[in-house]
């Protein structure tokens, strides 16, 4: 499970520090554009991506298909719910919202199935 722990550190690295730049960003320029982008890259990018991390570092639970869709949804999750979030609303570029809403939408409700694996995963969790 310690790839899955890198796995899930790396990403919350990346977020971390896109979420220090965005609030660099912000701060220099004055504006808050990026306020909500910014809140949701930190706490779920950062926090929950590290807190997963030390969790399969630290609970060294077995390699399973509920660990494998738990991860992955995490990730792309995030990806999806903070980027789709950034062109939904920041509007970076002119894309439909038809385009964008969906990344937005369907990133929340992946990240929201990861959550939910990862409550049913403690739950079976077992001492050994």
């Amino acid at each position: 499970m310690s790839n899955y722990s890198t796995l899930l550190l790396r990403f919350a690295a990346f977020f971390g520090l896109l979420g220090a730049i965005l609030g660099a960003h912000m701060a220099g320029t004055g504006s808050y554009a990026f306020r909500p982008v910014h809140a949701h890259v930190l706490v779920v990018g950062w926090l929950s991506l590290y807190a997963w991390a030390v969790y399969y570092k630290v609970f060294q639970t077995k390699k399973s298909t509920l660990a494998t869709v738990q991860v992955w949804s995490a990730v792309i999750g995030t990806v999806g719910l903070t980027l789709g979030m950034w062109l939904y609303m920041v509007r970076p570029i002119e894309l439909p919202t038809g385009a964008t809403l969906p990344l937005y939408i369907g990133g929340g409700v992946t990240l929201l199935i990861s959550y939910i694996v990862f409550f049913f995963m403690t739950m079976l969790y077992k001492e050994k």
